[in-house]
């Protein structure tokens, strides 16, 4: 008799993130996960030992995906500036970005998570550092820009304000531009 085919770790873990992308931790709930992928509960003790190795599966992808991949993807580009702008894009792009948004909400309760975060924060900042050196020689400046670039990236997700008569797409484009300049005059 053939072994019983088992749901593989990785649709557990991607139903799992859209869990927690939509409801938070609190959210994502064993059985209603097997329910949504037509499984049995037993199937995920098959994957995972508990919930806590699961929350900590759905943390490890997040992380890879929005770090070890994001920056794989825009090593190959020549230009330090589109460098920025591509990690920028995929890290908060539609399918990552409520995900992220949902692992800072859980950080602010949960202090395991809070150090992941700060580690994942950190990878961020130091690439980001590292990407505007290219640029600019002035650590201070180097610092400034990259502080600014990382705020807006997560800040802008957040805000809930008129751009006048530009849409928040233009706001972001006009600040990123600003950001990547490596023009030194400044207007008085």
């Amino acid at each position: 008799m053939p072994a019983p085919i088992r749901t593989p770790r990785e649709r557990w873990v991607d139903a799992g993130l859209q869990a927690l992308a939509a409801h938070g931790p609190i959210g994502v709930r064993i059985e209603v996960l097997a329910e949504q992928l037509g499984v049995t509960k037993g199937g995920f003790y098959g994957q995972f030992a508990n919930r806590d190795d699961f929350l900590e599966a759905l943390l490890d992808a997040w992380e890879k995906r929005s770090t070890d991949d994001v920056l794989a993807e825009v090593e190959g580009r020549d230009d330090a500036r589109e460098r920025i702008q591509r990690a920028g894009a995929l890290t908060f792009a539609k399918d990552l970005l409520p995900i992220d948004l949902a692992v800072r909400f859980w950080a602010r309760s949960d202090r395991a998570v809070a150090a992941r975060l700060r580690r994942v924060d950190n990878r961020r900042m130091t690439y980001l550092r590292e990407q505007f050196a290219t640029l600019i020689d002035d650590p201070d400046e180097i610092e400034a820009r990259s502080t600014l670039a990382f705020s807006l990236a997560i800040g802008q997700q957040l805000m809930a304000v008129d751009h006048g008569p530009r849409s928040r797409r233009q706001a972001v484009a006009l600040a990123t531009s600003a950001l990547l300049s490596t023009d030194r005059a400044r207007r008085g």
